[in-house]
């Protein structure tokens, strides 16, 4: 079903948001006489309109039972036209401000334990993928000695955020690590940090031999140092709330779907350029997994991006789930 090509009556629309509504609260297939008794017509006239939202691919009849359930493009339907988002209850907003309010959380924290939060309360699973931005400058490296073999390296960007990693370097003369850090401060001061790596590659490693002995152990240790900041940062919530949900019994697909929630490649993708409002992939739209819905969104804030998804079945509660990262959003960007 091509989006815009089919508009349904209003008793057609009536029916169809019943059948999506019941069906994602109990999961269980919708009769025509269920929806009788809410519209109070003739079971004839519901079976008829029931008839015709299948041949339009917008409800499906399962093995089990007479009733129907939506198909991927009756949730489709659904979200674009019969949607209207969920008010937020009191409670679920009082434990959100409660993180955002605490001036001791580092952002990066507000948002790991919201969306712990969030996925206690709604049975989903939710990911962060952070990732330092192009706003962020390198403004210094610096190093200190730990022992023998042991160094800190420090990363401070113009915004202030430093960022430390331990690296490992035998048979190094300290000094040459200091040479190589200051021709690095020299050379590639002011770049934006998700541009460090290949500057490295294009600009230092040409030359550091020039001037250290052990260049290539130091290089490959500053080089990780960087493509560890600037890879990123994936955290991946709630997994296993997919076991409460009655479509993933079976063993085999649970397995399936806990695979590709560990793959980190898979999970780079739900972050696309796309523009900041709320995205929904359901089913196959999504590049998860087939018999899930992913709602997504962007955010920036104080010189940081990234996006937060929300992962669950496709009879998802998508007017809640809509509401709760509108909220989560604002307070990140705030």
């Amino acid at each position: 079903m091509k989006e815009g090509m089919l508009l349904l009556s209003k008793r057609q629309s009536q029916i169809l948001k019943l059948i999506v509504e019941h069906y994602i609260k109990l999961a269980k297939p919708v009769s025509s006489n269920q929806i009788c008794r809410i519209l109070k017509c003739s079971s004839a006239t519901v079976r008829n309109e029931m008839v015709f939202l299948e041949e339009k691919g917008l409800l499906e009849k399962t093995h089990t039972s007479s009733g129907r359930v939506p198909s991927e493009e009756g949730y489709r339907y659904y979200v674009d036209h019969l949607l209207e988002p969920k008010k937020m209850n009191g409670e679920e907003m009082l434990k959100l401000q409660i993180i955002f309010r605490n001036q001791q959380l580092e952002l990066s924290d507000c948002i790991n334990k919201s969306l712990q939060v969030i996925s206690d309360m709604t049975s989903y699973t939710t990911i962060v993928l952070g990732k330092a931005s192009h706003e962020n400058l390198l403004k210094q490296i610096d190093v200190v000695p730990l022992d023998e073999v042991h160094l800190m390296v420090l990363v401070v960007t113009d915004k202030g955020k430093v960022e430390h990693k331990t690296i490992q370097i035998e048979n190094v003369n300290l000094e040459d690590v200091k040479k190589t850090i200051n021709l690095i401060n020299r050379l590639i001061v002011g770049t934006p940090i998700d541009e460090v790596s290949s500057k490295l590659e294009f600009e230092i490693k040409p030359i550091i031999g020039d001037y250290v002995k052990e260049h290539e152990k130091i290089y490959n240790a500053l080089y990780h140092v960087f493509t560890d900041f600037t890879a990123p940062d994936i955290n991946v919530v709630g997994k296993t709330k997919f076991l409460e949900q009655p479509e993933f019994e079976n063993v085999e697909k649970i397995r399936s779907l806990f695979t590709k929630l560990e793959d980190q490649n898979l999970l780079k993708d739900i972050r696309e350029d796309d523009p900041n409002d709320i995205k929904i992939y359901i089913g196959s739209e999504n590049n998860i997994d087939e018999e899930v819905t992913v709602i997504k969104t962007n955010f920036h804030s104080k010189g940081e991006e990234g996006t937060i998804a929300i992962v669950g079945p496709k009879r998802m509660e998508y007017d809640r789930v809509l509401s709760l990262l509108e909220y989560l959003k604002e307070n990140i960007e705030r």
